[in-house]
């Protein structure tokens, strides 16, 4: 049989090339079923739960040379269903032990708080402002309700001399009023806010402050605040008004809270200034009741003015000189050593070049006050000197 030569060179061509590509594909150590693709888990499968296929493994790496397998590191496999342990939270400071109260002295000067539940929030306020002075006691006697109107639930007239010769207190505070917009029965019964009402709630009020006057005990009668509906607000700067008329004519002082609760154009705030400065929440969703910031700043405005009357009772720094804190007098005495110094006669102030001992008041103005009693006690500074930066007179020179 004649086959043409071209034909047979074109066959031996390609059986050439058939045989080396054979021979390639047999050298690589790797099975046809490694090179076969993974089927992965699609949409559909996750959706409605398909079938599970093995994890794709990561490719292989040869070398082009001699056609070896190059290592590589493994595909780090996540764990799904295993989550991550959250992240180590730093610890939190422990707040610092609260110290414990100091002893009160026996004659410590007692301040009486009585009055309705504003009248608890100073009273408990208090406590916690003089916690550390050992002079000073805070005794609360407040009646959330109450009120100078409704004497029958509780009559402030008649339990509050018995109060006070319970408590036998330094000073007296009252702050009530806040319950007293409604009719008062007095023999017939007053609506408010009639004439008749206000007559005879000036006589109440009247009675309450000769009761703790006529003691000689010195009064704090605090106003009412500003409140955030407009009536309450209104009958409030009357009822305020009596407050500071019946109480300043008995020889008491009224604390005049008001500018502590609103804006400058005198509107009620919910948020303003604490007793450091900073704008805090004062006044509760109510637009009555005070937050703990407001309460601080309450009582703040009685603390002023109960510091002038304690003096230096109200100083944290007093202590009590009784027979458990002194020290040991009794010192053992060598009769054979001199004393490093002579004793000084105290009947002899002249040795220091002194004509009486320090302190001391001249007799013939016994009952003048030194100028740190006017300021403490009464509030008065002496003018200042001539020439001193703080002396703002003009001279009659200039």
């Amino acid at each position: 049989m004649f086959v043409d030569p071209m034909k047979k060179s074109l066959f031996r061509r390609v059986g050439c090339g058939v045989l080396t590509v054979v021979l390639l594909a047999g050298s690589f150590p790797v099975s046809a079923e490694a090179q076969e693709p993974v089927r992965r888990r699609n949409l559909f499968d996750l959706l409605f739960g398909g079938p599970r296929y093995e994890r794709e493994e990561p490719p292989v790496r040869y070398n082009r040379r001699d056609g070896s397998i190059i290592e590589t590191a493994p595909r780090r496999e996540r764990n799904r269903s295993a989550a991550r342990p959250p992240a180590p939270r730093p610890p939190i400071p422990l707040a610092p032990p609260k110290p414990d109260p100091v002893a009160k002295l026996e004659n410590a000067r007692k301040i009486l708080v009585v009055g309705d539940f504003f009248a608890g929030n100073i009273g408990g306020q208090l406590e916690t402002t003089f916690e550390a002075s050992p002079g000073v006691a805070v005794f609360t006697r407040s009646d959330g309700s109450s009120g100078l109107v409704r004497d029958d639930h509780y009559d402030w007239l008649k339990e509050l001399p018995g109060i006070i010769t319970e408590a036998k207190p330094a000073m007296v505070v009252v702050m009530i009023g806040a319950n007293d917009r409604q009719q008062m029965t007095s023999g017939a019964k007053e609506r408010f806010p009639t004439d008749a009402w206000f007559a005879e709630y000036r006589r109440r009020v009247s009675e309450v402050a000769r009761i703790v006057t006529s003691r000689r005990l010195p009064l704090l009668w605090v106003g009412l605040p500003s409140f955030q509906s407009p009536s309450m607000m209104a009958d409030a700067v009357k009822l305020n008004a009596i407050y500071r008329a019946r109480t300043e004519e008995v020889g008491g002082e009224f604390v005049d809270i008001w500018d502590g609760f609103v804006d400058e154009d005198g509107k009620f705030i919910l948020t303003g200034s604490d007793v450091s400065g900073q704008q805090v929440r004062l006044r509760g969703a109510d637009g009555i009741t005070f937050t703990e910031a407001g309460k601080q700043k309450l009582a703040f405005y009685v603390e002023k003015l109960a510091r002038r009357h304690l003096g230096d009772m109200a100083s944290p720094e007093l202590v009590n000189l009784g027979s458990g804190t002194l020290p040991d007098l009794n010192l053992p005495v060598d009769p054979n050593k001199t004393l490093p110094a002579l004793p000084i006669s105290l009947s002899d102030p002249d040795l220091d070049g002194g004509k009486e001992l320090l302190g001391a008041v001249p007799k013939t103005n016994s009952l003048a006050q030194s100028p740190r009693e006017r300021l403490v006690k009464r509030g008065e500074m002496d003018p200042a000197p001539a020439g001193r930066i703080d002396n703002y007179k003009i001279s009659k020179t200039q």
